[in-house]
């Protein structure tokens, strides 16, 4: 649900310190919101306020929340810890596995590029009878 970040209240939270918000403002610009914010249902924040201080930051006016309701205070801190808690880092492994398939599909090699031009050549070519045999 779309929320004008206006009416939002941000109560107190156990987070104290936000961080460098750079890079969570570059990736809000380059690939939107990827996981909403979490609000009660007076719009009462109870996580996301990273992501919510940089979409402030960024000039948004609205943002992308999931609205729950009829929690009382304790589940609301549980969840406030839990969002925060339970997220996993990569391992230094997986984050260079990562980047090393990123490069391979920004910078294809030969046998690639050959390869997707076959398969593309074929498709078009199947289309192509295709509309013959329906005529």
């Amino acid at each position: 649900m779309l929320v004008n970040i206006s009416d939002i209240k941000v109560k107190k939270r156990v987070r104290r310190d936000l961080g460098d918000l750079e890079p969570l403002k570059d990736s809000l610009r380059r690939y939107g919101l990827v996981n909403p914010i979490t609000i009660n249902n007076k719009n009462q924040l109870i996580a996301g306020e990273r992501r919510l201080e940089a979409a402030k930051a960024i000039g948004w006016t609205s943002i992308n929340a999931i609205v729950v309701d009829g929690l009382d205070p304790v589940t609301e801190l549980e969840m406030e810890l839990e969002e925060n808690n339970q997220r996993k880092e990569f391992t230094d492994a997986e984050l260079l596995d990562g980047y090393k398939r990123l490069e391979r599909l920004r910078n294809p090699g030969i046998l690639r590029r050959m390869w997707t031009a076959i398969k593309s050549f074929f498709a078009a070519l199947w289309e192509f009878l295709a509309s013959l045999i329906e005529q």
